[in-house]
């Protein structure tokens, strides 16, 4: 009898302690939930972007293509910058803390003059359109971005790229544009350095300081002119860390174990239907 007594009490202990974890949870979800005013479905997706952005800056860069046009669908196109810029920024971060070794600053310094005209004519180009022509430039700007990304891949990386001076400029200045209007200069810069036939290490080193530089740099500007980055912002950021450190690490197991081209054609999948779908 002792002993049933005994159970019974530790099932109610168990009932109790499950309990309120729930009721933690549910306050826990509650509390983010009012402070930033997302809902269940917002915040799953702006997780799984946190992880996405961080396995993008450690592996594979195409990663966190889908995040840019589904950001934008949700929030808006202009908004949805000012929430992706911080957290690239702190993707930025892990990436030069794993591969600060291996930058190559020539390369960078050659196309950061280039790229900050573009970041300009990019800020003026926001201040000039509606939101929904700024979905339909960051649709077009990624979509351009994926056949890119698609035709090197089905030449196998054998493909022919100038190395003059005007290549230089063009890539930079495109750079910086699209990185201001849609956080999608990665394969731009991807087919930059392609030109210079780099190893991995050194292009994801050279890769990682160069958003650095330009992803700080928008900072300024899209508070000064667009006016979308805020607290709350910073605030969503320092909550969404953990979500980028945990891509982070995952990226780093990826780019060592796992075979790149099935991941970058799910990913091109993905973000060409979502980028399809803004233009709609």
């Amino acid at each position: 009898m002792g002993r049933l007594k005994h159970q019974e009490s530790d099932d109610v202990s168990i009932f109790l302690m499950l309990e309120r974890g729930f009721r933690i949870g549910d306050f826990e979800m509650t509390f983010l939930t009012n402070s930033f005013g997302f809902d269940t479905q917002q915040w799953f997706i702006l997780i799984l972007a946190a992880v996405l952005i961080g396995m993008s800056k450690t592996s594979i860069s195409g990663f966190h293509m889908p995040v840019i046009p589904a950001l934008a669908f949700i929030f808006g196109g202009m908004e949805s910058t000012g929430i992706v810029l911080p957290l690239l920024i702190v993707g930025d971060l892990f990436a030069v803390f794993f591969y600060k070794r291996h930058a190559q600053w020539n390369d960078v310094a050659k196309l950061l003059p280039w790229t900050f005209a573009g970041l300009i004519a990019g800020v003026v180009t926001g201040r000039y359109i509606n939101d929904a022509m700024f979905k339909s430039i960051i649709s077009v700007i990624v979509i351009f971005c994926l056949l890119v990304l698609v035709y090197n891949e089905r030449k196998d990386g054998d493909l022919y790229l100038p190395k003059g001076k005007w290549f230089t400029i063009l890539a930079g200045a495109t750079s910086g544009f699209a990185s201001m209007i849609g956080n999608a200069a990665g394969p731009i810069f991807a087919i930059y350095l392609l030109s210079m036939n780099m190893k991995k290490n050194r292009y994801l080193g050279t890769t990682a300081y160069f958003f650095l530089i330009v992803n700080v740099s928008k900072v300024p500007l899209q508070i000064i002119f667009w006016s979308n980055i805020r607290s709350d912002n910073l605030s969503l950021t320092l909550v969404l860390i953990p979500a980028i450190a945990f891509g982070a690490f995952i990226g780093l197991v990826l780019i060592k174990r796992l075979s790149e081209k099935p991941f970058r054609k799910i990913i091109v999948a993905m973000t060409a239907i979502t980028a399809i779908r803004l233009l709609m």
